[in-house]
């Protein structure tokens, strides 16, 4: 856990004014359909900064941060990547590529994006409804 959370200019000033409103616009898209805890944590080795959606201790996605670069991970479980695979068609060459270069663990294909802005907004929301439905109106 972070001791103190960073604010929207300590975000903005990291990632950079644009990146920010990336960030902030997947943010808005998510807490629109989903009702979720969101913690945030230290990024790791790779990351300054990650922002983790989720509920009953299932973690939905998390949005990651560093200089100049904003990143979302979703992992898919067996059954899910079932669901994608079946699916695939239907998403985005970059999506599937993502997919297809994604390392996959015992517990799933940890996929990465880097968005620069919202063009795939609505393949990253398909995805996340393969592993939970929206559970706002």
């Amino acid at each position: 856990m972070l001791t103190t959370i960073p604010n929207e200019e300590e975000m903005a000033t990291l990632v950079g004014k644009a990146l920010y409103d990336v960030w902030k616009k997947l943010c808005a898209l998510i807490d629109e359909k989903y009702d979720m805890d969101c913690l945030w944590n230290k990024g790791g080795r790779a990351w300054k900064y990650e922002y983790k959606y989720r509920r009953g201790g299932k973690t939905l996605c998390a949005l990651y941060a560093k200089e100049n670069r904003v990143g979302f991970m979703i992992v898919l479980g067996k059954e899910e990547r079932l669901k994608f695979e079946t699916d695939r068609g239907n998403y985005t060459k970059e999506i599937q590529q993502a997919y297809d270069n994604a390392q996959t663990y015992q517990d799933g294909k940890w996929i990465m994006f880097e968005p620069v802005d919202s063009s795939l907004f609505d393949d990253f929301i398909k995805l996340l409804k393969i592993k939970r439905k929206p559970n706002k109106k």
